[in-house]
Parts: C-alpha cells; sequence; structure tokens
C-alpha cells in the first residue's frame, strides 16, 4: 500500500510533461482561413489552417506587447496582430512586417519570431508538439521540432470507420489518467442492463510487461460480462478474441480488439489543459458491423455514456480533493496507477540528470482484482 501524502500530490499534480505530442482539437472545428484557440499544458495557442489545408499552431501572444493573436486576422499564409499590425509566417511564426518601422530604423525583423509548434493531422484531430518551455525571458525564436513521431489509432485492414469523441474533466491530469486506467470502478460507475451489473463482479488476473514508455495488459480473452465480448462472439469463438492494452506516456491509452478478421482498437489521451483541468479524447477505428449504416452513431452513444459516466465521477471528486485529503494506492487493483506515477518520476528524472530512464516494471507480472 502505497500513502500519499499533501506535499507529494500537490508536486505531482503540478508537474506535466513536455516534449510529447498532444491533441489540440478536432479537425472539423478549424475551416480554412480561420483562427481557434487552444489550451495545452497551460500554453495558450492560436491554431489555423492555410490556403493549402495545412494545420500550424502558434503561441497566443504576439512577441511585440502580448496581445493574442487569436484577435488578429489571417489572409491564409500570415497572421496579423490585431494591435500594431505586426504580421508573422503562419508556419514559421518568423516576423515579416512591421509597419510602423521607418527607414532608418535597422530592427532586423526576420530574427523575431512568434513562438511556433510543429503541429500536424492525424484521425480527425490536430496534434500539436509541445517542447520543454525556454528559460523565462528567452523570448521566442525557431521551433524545437519533434523528438517522437505522431501517434495514430492502430488499424489492421485497409477499410474501417473511425469515430471520436471528447469531455472536459475538472481534475488534474494524474487523476484523469489514474481514473482511465483503473480497473476496479467499472461496476460502480459503468453500471447499464446493456453493459454490466455490479451483481457480475468476479475475480480477474492479467498479465501486465514493460514496453518503452510504459506497460502492456497482455493479450487475452476480454471479460465475459462485458457487452462487446458479447458482441464480438458472434464473429469469432471465445478462444479467438483476444484483447491488448498498452499505456504510453505522456497520457495514451491503445486498446486492440481482434476477432478473425474483424477488430476494433482505440487510442484514447488525457490532456493537461491546466494544473486542475483535463481533457479526455477517444478516437476509436473498427470493421466490425459493417453493414450498419449507423454503426458510427451506436459506438459513439456507447462510448459517450462511458465518458459522461466518468466525468460526473470526476467532477464529485473534484469536491473531495480541493481539501488535500489524505489518500493511499493499493494493491494489485491501483498498482497501474503506481507504475503510472513511477514512469513520470523517473522520466523527468532523467531528463533533468541526463541520465538513465529507469522502467518500474523490470519483468512480466500478474495482477488480481475483483470486478
Amino acid at each position: 500500500m502505497i500513502e500519499m501524502q499533501p506535499h507529494e500530490r500537490n508536486t505531482l499534480d503540478s508537474l506535466m510533461l513536455f516534449g510529447f505530442w498532444y491533441r489540440a482539437l478536432p479537425s472539423d472545428r478549424l475551416a480554412r482561413r480561420q483562427l481557434a484557440k487552444a489550451m495545452l499544458l497551460e500554453v495558450p495557442l492560436v491554431l489555423g489552417r492555410d490556403i493549402q489545408g495545412r494545420v500550424f499552431a502558434l503561441q497566443d501572444a504576439c512577441p511585440h506587447r502580448g496581445m493574442p493573436l487569436s484577435y488578429g486576422c489571417f489572409d491564409g499564409q500570415q497572421v496579423e496582430c490585431s494591435y500594431h499590425g505586426w504580421k508573422f509566417d503562419a508556419h514559421s511564426g518568423q516576423c515579416q512586417l512591421i509597419p510602423s518601422l521607418t527607414s532608418k530604423e535597422k530592427v532586423k525583423i526576420d530574427r523575431i519570431y512568434a513562438g511556433s509548434f510543429a503541429c500536424e493531422e492525424r484521425d480527425d484531430y490536430i496534434w500539436v508538439f509541445v517542447p520543454q518551455p525556454a528559460a523565462a525571458g528567452a523570448g521566442f525564436a525557431k521551433r524545437q521540432e519533434p523528438s517522437e513521431s505522431l501517434p495514430r489509432v492502430p488499424t489492421f485492414s485497409s477499410k474501417y470507420k473511425l469515430a471520436h469523441l471528447s469531455a472536459e474533466m475538472p481534475v488534474s491530469v494524474d487523476h484523469g489518467i489514474i481514473g482511465l486506467m483503473d480497473p476496479a470502478h467499472g461496476p460502480f460507475v459503468h453500471q447499464s442492463w446493456w453493459w454490466r451489473s455490479r451483481a457480475s463482479m468476479h475475480e480477474k488476473q492479467k498479465a501486465f510487461e514493460p514496453i518503452p514508455n510504459g506497460f502492456r495488459m497482455s493479450a487475452h480473452t476480454p471479460s465475459s460480462n462485458s457487452a462487446p465480448y458479447k458482441l464480438l462472439r458472434l464473429y469469432a469463438h471465445a478462444e479467438a478474441i483476444s484483447t491488448t492494452i498498452d499505456f504510453v506516456l505522456p497520457n495514451r491509452r491503445l486498446e486492440m480488439i481482434r476477432a478473425g478478421k474483424y477488430w476494433f482498437s482505440s487510442l484514447t489521451t488525457v490532456t493537461p489543459v491546466t494544473r486542475n483541468q483535463c481533457r479526455i479524447e477517444v478516437v476509436a477505428a473498427w470493421n466490425i458491423f459493417p453493414w450498419l449504416p449507423w454503426g458510427a452513431h451506436l459506438l459513439k452513444y456507447v462510448f459517450g455514456k462511458f465518458v459522461e459516466q466518468d466525468r460526473h465521477t470526476m467532477m464529485k471528486q473534484a469536491e473531495g480533493l480541493q481539501h488535500s485529503p489524505h489518500m493511499m494506492l493499493i494493491d494489485d487493483a491501483d498498482r497501474p496507477a503506481k507504475w503510472y506515477f513511477q514512469l513520470k518520476q523517473n522520466y523527468l528524472l532523467a531528463r533533468r540528470t541526463g541520465g538513465e530512464f529507469h522502467h518500474p516494471l523490470s519483468a512480466p507480472v500478474v495482477l488480481s482484482w475483483r470486478s
């Protein structure tokens, strides 16, 4: 059992992991030649789509006097600040024009940058790479390029359907993540006639193994008291159905269910917005039920119910957390949460010292709990 002291919890909760890709906005919320605001890791961003349809992200602050660039104009190539008309290249952030300059002034505007971030589009979402913040007072310079590849939803055939949803959570990213990986809350939070009931609780054993920057619930037959398992029995025998679940820093849960040639997968992320607010986002892909024209709507409804149940639970939890209560993590149900905190601490330590990253899970292990 691990007891979490208030000062330790506050320290963990306040540390957000930089140097990773994060989901910023659903693709359909960004039209061409329009600007949109987003907040990632307490960094205000302005996002846009140029005349070719390519996405970009700048820090939402003009380097001149701090005016949010999201209040400015965008002509499809350059962003103009609404305060003094400074113009910046949308992708590089490099200053292109300072209207107030006279011919006598020797300001090298090509050395001036609005903060620029690597920005790409995949699986119906716009992702932004958020690097380590520069030293205080350093100003903006050329952007840092990504040190990791862009994540994607796993797919196992050329034809498939895609759906996504998101919900705001009034808790820190740490509580959002350990809630995401918690295996014991299902019978109490996600009860429904079409999913499972508290009466269906039974002891389970799952094998876990280390993977780079995370851990994996090894391939196994899905729980017999879950609706997806019962539906997949329409496609394959029980022993032919397998599920694998990965968690990878900083915030990614990947689930893959295979039933012969049919499959379902999802990439769920918990994105830190501020120290006390996060956002859960799910993108699912599948090739099951190809004959259902409204299959995507049904799946989105089911996932939406789950996410909404989690959101309501975390709203209630937030009431208790504001008073810094005494908390503890137990074995075995809370072991994945312990691994998450250890992964995070060891990653930050390795970055700070330049030393080797030590994985908290040195070998495969089997955990047991009731749910």
